[in-house]
């Protein structure tokens, strides 16, 4: 069993910053597709950004692209996301989520391909 914990929410003002980060336990973190997912109030969960298993290829939606960046550090067997240019409607609860099974060098995107889940961190941006 897998499980993730996910530290690094908080308030902070809109233009700051704030680096999330998902501590796996269970087995080892790299080698499998790994994933950050919010939810804001009202809404459904949507993917932020994604890492492949092996590669290192990456995806982020578009509203965060060259503010958001993903990345993994496998001795630590962490999960990162660095945020910055932070503006409001970033607000949301903000998951970790990683894939059970190998799938190479794909990214995935979609909530239903990832198996297990951190319990989320609130992150609040004011205006």
């Amino acid at each position: 069993q897998v499980q993730l914990e996910e530290a690094g929410g908080g308030l902070v003002q809109t233009g700051g910053s704030l680096r999330l980060s998902c501590a796996a336990s269970g087995r080892s973190a790299s080698m499998y597709g790994m994933a950050w997912f919010r939810q804001a109030p009202g809404k459904e969960r949507e993917i932020v950004a994604a890492l492949s298993g092996i590669g290192g290829r990456t995806y982020y939606t578009n509203s965060v692209k060259g503010r958001f960046t993903i990345s993994r550090d496998n001795a630590e067997n962490t999960l990162y996301l660095q945020m910055t240019s932070l503006k409001p409607e970033d607000t949301a609860v903000y998951y970790c989520a990683s894939m059970r099974q190998f799938t190479g060098n794909n990214f995935h995107t979609r909530v239903p391909e990832y198996d297990y889940w951190g319990q989320g961190t609130q992150v609040t941006v004011s205006s």
